[in-house]
């Protein structure tokens, strides 16, 4: 197994394609698998295995999933990553988390996604990826933001939590923004 690493200042990001997830459940131990994945407890074990025996993809939707290290501590302190990624029509969502709350605030996870946006644009070849965040979420809804996605509409009642539906904004950037916003950075540095 080999991971597809990307690294930024402060961050290893170890990334896990489908087939890499069946070898880990198929051929090492649980305790082996929980270290691997960066699992804090048993329950986030159960989860994970819960969507490898159901199936992490079907025909034509796949992901890529990264796990975030802190590179000072070694620590594995979140994910990020392209998930429902429709190969034929070169699109995906972007989803993320930060485990704990002492990493929260201080710009990793803003970190983690520009260099996800760019893997996914030019390594992955996408032409869009989307972000469906709850109407509440201003921290995910500011860290779009400041990542360049423009919010395109409402899910209405898109998520269900504590038994109450919840709507969601759709984020978008395109391949064709991107592009754009990284000429303009190129000719910029080019002039200084």
């Amino acid at each position: 197994m080999n991971f597809h690493i990307i690294e930024t200042t402060r961050l290893i990001l170890k990334g896990l394609y489908p087939e890499d997830m069946k070898y880990i459940f198929d051929h090492l131990t649980k305790s082996s698998i929980k270290e691997i994945l960066g699992h804090r407890s048993d329950e986030e074990y159960l989860k994970e295995e819960y969507k490898h025996l159901n199936g992490y993809s079907s025909y034509n939707r796949s992901f890529q999933l990264f796990l975030l290290t802190e590179k000072e501590s070694g620590r594995i302190i979140g994910r990020c990553g392209i998930h429902n990624w429709n190969i034929d029509s070169e699109r995906a969502e972007i989803g993320y988390v930060m485990h704990e709350e002492s990493f929260r605030k201080k710009g990793l996870m803003s970190e983690a996604l520009t260099a996800i946006i760019e893997h996914g644009f030019e390594y992955l070849k996408l032409n869009r990826i989307d972000a469906i965040v709850g109407v509440g979420n201003v921290a995910s809804i500011r860290l779009l933001e400041k990542n360049n996605f423009k919010k395109e509409g409402v899910l209405k009642q898109q998520f269900k939590v504590d038994g109450k539906y919840e709507d969601a904004f759709v984020f978008a950037r395109l391949f064709s923004e991107y592009n754009d916003e990284k000429r303009l950075k190129e000719s910029h540095l080019h002039k200084g």
